[in-house]
């Protein structure tokens, strides 16, 4: 399942192109050029419609993604533009314990474990600026269980620098 993150173009701090580019109420005037209805004087720029909206879709995608290197259907390193370092190599050894333990001892209700998980809901909170902690409640064919996440947006991407799966 592909995050999307909604996206609009804006000129300015609170521009509204269905009024082209106008303040609502404002009327055309000798100061504000004419433009067509949807059209605007030099390109938008695109930004998320809701930081909190691009966290939650992030987060889903992930936990998914995380749920799947789990279960041994998706390789790792897909993971490793989003995932910090240390969250990579700690989900990369315990995928590793899963598979050797089920090698060992073939148990089959271990082989359900972490299959046709789902993401079913995701909570986001902001703690600072250009930090946030999200929760998700993560159902597969075995139990329910509960991931923790806590991203960082830096150099213009977010990282994730906690994943706790429970």
């Amino acid at each position: 399942m592909t995050a999307v993150t909604p996206i609009r173009a804006v000129e300015g701090p609170a521009a509204d192109t269905r009024n082209g580019g106008r303040a609502l109420g404002q009327t055309p005037s000798a100061t504000t050029p004419s433009t067509p209805a949807g059209y605007s004087a030099g390109p938008p720029s695109l930004r998320p419609v809701d930081e909190a909206a691009e966290v939650r879709a992030i987060t889903r995608g992930t936990v998914q993604a995380s749920m799947e290197v789990l279960a041994g259907i998706r390789p790792i390193h897909q993971l490793a533009r989003r995932l910090d370092p240390r969250c990579l190599a700690a989900l990369q050894h315990r995928a590793a314990l899963i598979r050797r333990e089920l090698t060992r001892t073939g148990n089959p209700a271990l082989a359900r474990l972490h299959r046709n998980s789902m993401v079913r809901s995701v909570r986001v909170c902001e703690v600072a600026d250009g930090i946030y902690e999200a929760s998700a409640v993560v159902v597969d064919d075995v139990r329910a269980r509960a991931v923790a996440v806590r991203l960082e947006h830096s150099k213009q991407v977010w990282r994730i620098v906690e994943l706790v799966i429970g």
